[in-house]
């Protein structure tokens, strides 16, 4: 079976549940505590042994990439006024990983934004994880995702189970048990 070490984060999208604030800065770069919200998910990448990040950005979406460059000037400041915690926050982010960089150049939805990343992936698997969404757990999901990939070779999806009241607002999936916290889609 083929290695999952690519993972695919889709920044393409205008981010409209979040206007006015989405305007001028990208969803994914929308503080959550002390760190961009996509942060959580490249530092779950990163930590969950995947080797190979492609962010599929799109027009205004610049500040994604810059928040994981090098920042020369910056550091440079930060080490002349000795401000060295800081200093080793901000070299620790543009270290992080190396990040593959593909554009969308036209809105047509998440499908088309992970189909854009396909020649950055080539053929073999890979994961898909959206920035927006923050999984609290003790072991982070993306591993746990990785792990019943690396068990069965077939495809994982994390769900979530919502009320009926809700169900609207969400991509809605029917399946059965398949065990423990399994869940086999029909």
């Amino acid at each position: 079976m083929p290695l999952l070490r690519t993972c695919v984060f889709p920044c393409a999208g205008f981010g409209t549940r979040f206007f006015p604030a989405t305007k001028v800065i990208p969803k994914e770069m929308l503080p959550l505590v002390d760190k961009p919200i996509l942060q959580y998910g490249i530092e779950e990448a990163r930590d969950s042994g995947f080797e190979k990040l492609v962010i599929v950005t799109s027009k205004g979406k610049d500040s994604i990439l810059d928040h994981f460059d090098d920042t020369a000037e910056l550091e440079r400041s930060l080490r002349d006024r000795q401000k060295l915690d800081l200093l080793a926050e901000v070299e620790a982010v543009s270290r992080m990983v190396d990040l593959i960089s593909v554009r969308q150049k036209e809105a047509l939805g998440l499908g088309h934004a992970v189909l854009v990343s396909r020649d950055a992936v080539g053929k073999e698997p890979f994961a898909v994880v959206l920035p927006d969404d923050v999984i609290l757990a003790d072991e982070p999901c993306l591993r746990q995702m990785r792990r019943v990939f690396e068990e069965t070779g077939r495809p994982v999806v994390a769900l979530m189970e919502v009320s009926q009241e809700e169900t609207s607002r969400y991509g809605i999936v029917a399946g059965s048990s398949a065990g423990g916290r399994r869940f086999q889609i029909t």
